[in-house]
């Protein structure tokens, strides 16, 4: 049990004269609040934790930190609690993240495959790396999976925690996908990054951000704390944050004038050939990717330039990418025999389209997908989706995707707006019905692609995480 005092986590409690006691953690949860605890009241969308400030004290609160005064005893006053959580969570756990070599990656697709890339190039080297993502958080002796309930990145209090363990272990680098919403609520604190990787920035989230420019401005913040930038501009939202990033900035992509290019690029069904052209040292690198599409010579470019940012040799970076397996739920085929069975994780209409378009120049039968949008999620996104699918498929089943409080059906029938020829798609909200469905209609040569669940092994539908595994129904299934 880590035990400090209030002076030591929260200077602004010994100037506003606020008494020092001892504390034992620090959350905005008000059901996880622990006797000695800090409770910061964050305003949310639906509930306002200044609300519950007398309450927590009487649940045995040591103190309170807000924004505005709670007519409480025992409070300090910040002018930004979200900000004030991360900074407490950071001190109380020792500040690890100056401990580590932080590298982070942002981005609406490509950041787990590159946060993956990055860590397989470092620990190829020989550097002992954490990392944190939508897939889980490694702290580099331990895993703890997405099913635990993890976000892509993690609320303030988990995550300097995290880091605490990472660093304990010994690991030198975390590597970490930071996400919009964890920008936008100032999760990562001050944290100051060694580099940090733009990928691009496509439709997503606005049932967040409200709009592309709240959308891309959450994700600026990240440029704002890294001492290295490196910036995908083959997308016009980087094009425009290479221009005004702080630090040293690192262009890549396919264009020649980038610090970093692909060129002669060839995409097969075994992977991807190019040439790597660095003009940061004159030289060029002829690389095999064993991953298909060229979003994943994108991906790799952001790896290369962010390890590369990290001190390693550019013939390390690519030697170590050439054995690179990829990213769990990200085109992981589960069954191949007559027909494949490919998962991937894309769930917007920008990965969809990159994804189905690799594996469609690929396929010598038939494309059939199987896909669906989440619920509680960005709407408008939802018929754009359904015209991408259709765009490469021969045959689409739309169904379910952690639906969670809406009804699958009206959130099928969103997608199914955007289908313009209706003898392209049918409906089933069951996803393993529709799984079985696909694999019914699969003849010799086609391909099946699930999309969007990836390496999840749960569905959301309510409050509740129940266990779905595609795996192991693809698996049951084709026995």
């Amino acid at each position: 049990m880590i035990a400090i005092t209030l002076y030591d986590i929260c200077p602004e409690a010994r100037e506003q004269g606020a008494k020092n006691r001892t504390v034992t953690g620090v959350t905005d949860n008000t059901a996880k609040l622990k006797a000695g605890n800090v409770f910061v009241c964050i305003k949310g969308a639906h509930f306002d934790g200044h609300d519950a400030a007398a309450q927590m004290l009487s649940n045995g609160a040591t103190a309170i930190v807000a924004e505005r005064d709670t007519g409480v005893s025992d409070q300090v006053t910040v002018g930004d609690t979200r900000l004030a959580l991360a900074r407490l969570s950071s001190r109380f756990y020792g500040e690890p993240e100056k401990r580590l070599r932080m590298l982070a990656v942002t981005g609406t697709n490509g950041k787990t495959t590159t946060v993956a890339m990055v860590k397989h190039i470092l620990s190829a080297v020989g550097h002992a790396v954490g990392s944190i993502g939508t897939a889980g958080i490694d702290v580099y002796k331990k895993v703890y999976r997405s099913e635990d309930g993890i976000p892509t990145t993690p609320p303030a209090t988990v995550l300097y925690e995290r880091l605490r363990e990472t660093a304990d272990n010994g690991a030198e680098f975390c590597v970490m996908e930071a996400s919009s919403q964890a920008l936008a609520q100032r999760r990562i604190g001050d944290t100051v990054f060694e580099a940090a990787a733009f990928t691009n920035l496509t439709h997503d989230h606005l049932d967040y951000h409200g709009d592309m420019e709240s959308y891309f401005a959450a994700k600026s913040i990240l440029f704002g704390q890294t001492k290295t930038s490196v910036i995908c501009t083959d997308d016009e939202y980087g094009k425009r944050l290479a221009k005004t990033a702080g630090g040293r900035v690192i262009t890549v992509g396919f264009d020649r004038k980038n610090d970093l290019s692909a060129q002669f690029i060839d995409c097969g069904s075994d992977g991807s050939r190019f040439m790597l052209c660095s003009s940061l040292s004159r030289r060029a690198f002829s690389v095999k990717l064993r991953q298909i599409g060229s979003y994943n010579i994108q991906n790799a470019l952001c790896a290369a330039g962010l390890c590369i940012a990290a001190g390693l040799d550019e013939r390390e970076c690519v030697a170590a990418l050439e054995s690179f397996e990829g990213a769990d739920g990200r085109l992981t085929v589960l069954y191949s025999g007559d027909f494949t069975v490919i998962s991937d994780y894309a769930h917007t209409d920008d990965a969809l389209d990159k994804m189905l378009s690799a594996v469609r120049a690929v396929t010598k039968g038939r494309l059939i997908t199987v896909f669906g949008s989440a619920g509680d999620r960005d709407a408008t996104k939802r018929p754009l989706m359904g015209a991408a699918v259709q765009k490469y498929s021969d045959r689409m089943i739309i169904t379910s995707d952690n639906p969670a409080h809406e009804e699958p059906e009206a959130i099928i029938a969103q997608v199914a707006a955007g289908v313009t020829d209706p003898d392209v798609y049918e409906i089933e909200p069951d996803r393993e019905k529709a799984i079985a469905r696909a694999l019914k209609l699969a003849q010799k040569g086609d391909v099946v692609v699930l999309a969007g669940k990836g390496s999840e092994d749960y569905q959301i539908i309510g409050e509740e995480h129940i266990p779905f595994s595609e795996k192991e129904i693809v698996e049951r299934l084709t026995k």
